[in-house]
């Protein structure tokens, strides 16, 4: 990402996630609302099969950010980012684009050119993080109807729309 990351007085390390991540990851999410809480298996899935996608930060022993993401198997060129989850006491510091960039950076992700994910309408500041995040990899944003309320969600969850950035080249080394 062409934008730099200094944080006031600790250090994060962002790190590939592995098998013992995942409880962090649950706990993380359990205290970001409105963020869905997934099962732990589910975050130990993320940690363990979806590692090489996703990234978890630290601030020395306490998880303070995650995202998990994924690339769309019939379609390697997308990277669908499933969950972006920052900790209070590390908002403000532009962490969750930082995330995004680490992943993108990675060989495993050279050939994706968009990003997808999906947000429910009221979710204000996952729309601000999208746009700007379009901003910054100078790529169209687009969004459209996915997921509907009654058809899909038997009415237990907002509705949400797919959200699409792109296309953008990342200059990879």
């Amino acid at each position: 990402m062409p934008e730099s990351f200094l944080s006031s007085n600790e250090s994060i390390v962002l790190k590939i996630p592995s098998l013992q991540h995942g409880m962090d990851v649950f706990n993380l999410v359990a205290r970001c609302p409105p963020l869905d809480a997934n099962s732990s298996y589910c975050n130990l899935l993320q940690c363990s099969h979806f590692s090489e996608t996703s990234v978890a930060a630290y601030m020395g022993d306490e998880m303070v950010g995650f995202v998990s993401a994924y690339r769309i198997p019939d379609h390697p060129h997308i990277l669908f980012i499933w969950q972006v989850a920052v900790a209070e006491r590390a908002r403000g510091r532009g962490l969750a684009s930082l995330m995004v960039g680490h992943i993108l950076e990675r060989p495993q992700c050279a050939s994706v050119t968009y990003l997808e994910t999906s947000i429910t309408q009221s979710n204000a500041a996952s729309w601000a993080f999208f746009k700007r995040l379009a901003q910054r990899l100078r790529a169209d944003l687009n969004s459209t109807s996915w997921m509907e309320k009654d058809v899909h969600f038997d009415g237990q969850h907002d509705s949400e729309k797919r959200v699409c950035l792109g296309p953008f080249r990342l200059n990879q080394h």
